[in-house]
């Protein structure tokens, strides 16, 4: 995994140089941390305001059947690289928030991965205010600027942080020396530690009563920041004249931890499954795609995509058309979706491998309208449908929080914003409905699973016994892609990278030997014993 062949980064800076001279788009690309398919106005909940996000969704495309890796670093490879997990063991670019693609040497790290520049955390996780990251039984500081441990950003709330930089990049952005690539990996909204999973300051969460259950009423706190990072993002952009040059997305990850996974609260109602399970919970992302660039807007996209096809897409819709045969020497996964988009044309897409893990003895693969499921995670445990189900009574959603908040001014300043007609239909267009009541039981630990995923997107009638050909050609699929893998290379922990040996951070420790780090605890322990010395 660490050893990435090709980042999107480097990719919009290298392939690009063959671009013609129209004018380039402004880039950003806004990723959210575990944010569930039911988490977001513009998929049928009111509980939640997203007003922010859903307002450049009712402008743009609603990216309806687009899929995701179902857990965080598959998903963030497959974005940089073009391709597929089993397949990876001259824009001013700049990211904000976390990098979790490895930090063993400085090599793997952001800067020195096409960025300019970074202000985040290199792990999985952290505390939204300390900043300390507990993985695996260790405990350290994780929170950056750039390679320097960023000290001096304790207390700062993460959200918040990730949120400044991205403002600060913009504002002093030079449009006239070329484009800019924006990525903004927000933490939000993935649990913290154990000691404090859902952190949020009691101001935000007292403006969400409405929601009974604490844990549930917290986690939306976390949304409503990261909804309010993404108008703040768009205001930005308005206020320095990039926004009608510019293509912003929205993603998640992956599915959405369901309520107790990971001590977390997200909601993929009433899609099946959770976050690194293989269910459409797991897998279907929520996702929006807005740019002037579009055309036939507003709309719902029915185009099949995957996270592994944004780094050709961004190539093309960058220029670089005819820089994309380059890309094929690289054998990605991915595929150019761009022009489907912008036409409303059907997807070149036809099927996504969703994963092979021989570790947990689980496959998914997609062909068409019709899913095969084989193996399950946690012996079957998250395998059903996980509220909470939200408001979902059109008249309870925030109407008219949309015309109000930054995104949604923007969007009418630019003429884009859809009356609420528009956005009450694409609303309704974008909203799952599945009958309650399993038609035919699957039981993916005894036997593959068969579902045509148009009709049951949310899992319920497993038509394997009636379809046994269309079985058989999806598990001879699945084998052959099989073939194509390239072997785990994951390692057990290094006991080297313990934050204690590190002045309690976690840290690029390949550069360096264990009796250096030994050094480096002994001189910073010096230093701080200084300031408590009385003079």
């Amino acid at each position: 995994m660490l050893q990435l062949q090709l980042l999107l980064l480097l990719s919009l800076g290298n392939f690009i140089v063959a671009a013609d001279n129209t004018k380039r788009p402004h880039i950003i690309f806004i990723l959210a941390d575990d944010l569930g398919f039911n988490d977001v106005g513009f998929h049928g909940s009111a509980q939640i305001p997203t007003p922010n996000i859903d307002a450049l969704a009712y402008s743009g495309l609603i990216l309806n059947r687009y899929y995701v890796n179902p857990i965080c670093t598959p998903s963030r490879s497959a974005l940089m690289t073009g391709k597929y997990p089993i397949h990876t063991g001259n824009y001013t670019s700049h990211m904000a928030g976390k990098w979790h693609l490895g930090h063993w040497k400085r090599e793997y790290t952001p800067l020195y991965r096409g960025f300019s520049s970074h202000v985040g955390c290199w792990s999985g996780h952290h505390d939204y205010n300390d900043h300390t990251a507990e993985e695996h039984g260790y405990w350290g500081l994780d929170m950056r600027n750039g390679t320097q441990v960023a000290y001096e950003l304790h207390g700062e709330y993460s959200t918040h942080v990730v949120t400044r930089h991205a403002l600060n990049v913009i504002a002093t952005h030079n449009a006239t020396k070329g484009p800019l690539f924006l990525y903004v990996a927000h933490m939000a909204v993935h649990s913290g530690n154990p000691y404090n999973p859902l952190p949020v300051s009691d101001d935000v969460l007292a403006k969400l009563q409405h929601i009974p259950k604490l844990k549930r009423r917290k986690y939306a706190a976390m949304l409503t920041e990261l909804d309010a990072s993404v108008g703040s993002i768009v205001e930005q952009l308005r206020k320095q004249q990039l926004l009608q040059n510019s293509i912003i997305i929205f993603s998640t990850d992956n599915g959405g931890p369901a309520e107790g996974f990971n001590l977390n609260f997200a909601s993929n109602y009433p899609l099946r499954g959770v976050k690194n399970t293989l269910w459409e919970g797991g897998v279907r992302g929520a996702a929006l795609l807005w740019s002037p660039r579009l055309q036939k807007l507003p709309r719902i996209a029915e185009q099949t995509m995957h996270i592994a096809d944004w780094l050709p897409t961004l190539v093309e819709a960058a220029g670089g058309k005819a820089a994309l045969a380059n890309l094929s020497s690289a054998q990605l996964d991915g595929q150019s979706i761009w022009q489907s988009l912008v036409q409303n044309e059907p997807s070149p897409r036809k099927s996504i491998l969703h994963n092979i893990d021989d570790i947990w003895g689980s496959a998914a693969l997609t062909v068409g309208d019709w899913k095969l499921l084989q193996g399950t995670h946690y012996n079957g445990s998250w395998d059903g449908w996980y509220g909470p189900e939200g408001i979902r009574d059109p008249q309870l959603y925030y109407w008219d929080e949309l015309p109000k908040c930054l995104a949604g001014k923007a969007m009418h300043q630019l003429q884009l914003l859809p009356s609420r007609a528009n956005q009450q239909r694409l609303r309704s267009a974008a909203t799952v409905q599945c009958a309650q009541q399993p038609a035919n039981p699957c039981q993916p630990l005894h036997a593959p699973c068969l579902f045509n995923i148009r009709d049951d997107p949310c899992e319920r009638n497993n038509l394997a016994a009636r379809y046994p050909q269309v079985l058989q050609s999806l598990l001879t699929e699945l084998k052959l892609q099989n073939s194509t893998a390239v072997p785990p290379a994951n390692l057990p922990d290094d006991p080297r990278g313990a934050p204690s040996l590190w002045n309690y951070t976690w840290t690029n420790f390949g550069d360096y030997t264990p009796a250096a780090g030994s050094m480096i605890n002994t001189f910073l322990s010096s230093v701080i014993n200084c300031f408590w010395i009385s003079p």
